[in-house]
């Protein structure tokens, strides 16, 4: 997914936890005509504020005017955009795969390979929990699917920078 993609941005936004907030910041993206891949929400150390954490693609100078307007907005606290080298990078997947006896040594092989962990299987079907980058997880996604996958539902990128400083 993201080595097919150029112009791939990862943004960290500190926003007030208030109702309204998500589409304000979303409208800015919108009016600019950039689309996004991921976005994901979550409480931040403060009960009073929330982490979002927006996956883009797009015109990086299109993205410098979205993240200036953004940073204007009165609930928003900051903005920043992260790089693979100030920040790590993660999201999780479930896939679901049409459980195949023959094929159990060749999944229990793949996931632990992958560090992955199976959830859940039953006659039918087995659930597989992997977190890693997006190109780890890409990766892990191409090779289930020569396994009867069915389905797949990915969380988005979460980031957190390397310093001492808040994402």
């Amino acid at each position: 997914m993201e080595n097919n993609k150029k112009n791939i941005h990862t943004i960290s936004l500190l926003v007030a936890n208030k109702p309204g907030v998500l589409v304000r910041v979303t409208s800015a993206f919108a009016r600019r005509g950039y689309n996004i891949d991921a976005l994901v929400v979550s409480p931040s150390f403060d009960p009073n504020y929330s982490t979002m954490t927006i996956t883009a693609q797009g015109d990086p100078a299109t993205l410098d005017q979205i993240m200036k307007q953004t940073v204007k907005l009165v609930d928003v606290i900051h903005c920043n955009e992260h790089t693979g080298e100030d920040a790590v990078h993660q999201e999780l997947a479930l896939i679901k795969i049409k459980n195949v006896p023959a094929n159990k040594p060749v999944i229990t092989d793949l996931v632990n390979k992958f560090a992955a962990k199976i959830i859940t299987e039953d006659e039918n079907i087995v659930i597989i929990a992997c977190a890693g980058t997006t190109l780890q997880l890409d990766e892990f996604e191409t090779v289930m699917k020569k396994y009867g996958m069915i389905e797949v539902v990915r969380s988005g990128k979460l980031v957190m920078t390397k310093s001492k400083s808040s994402t």
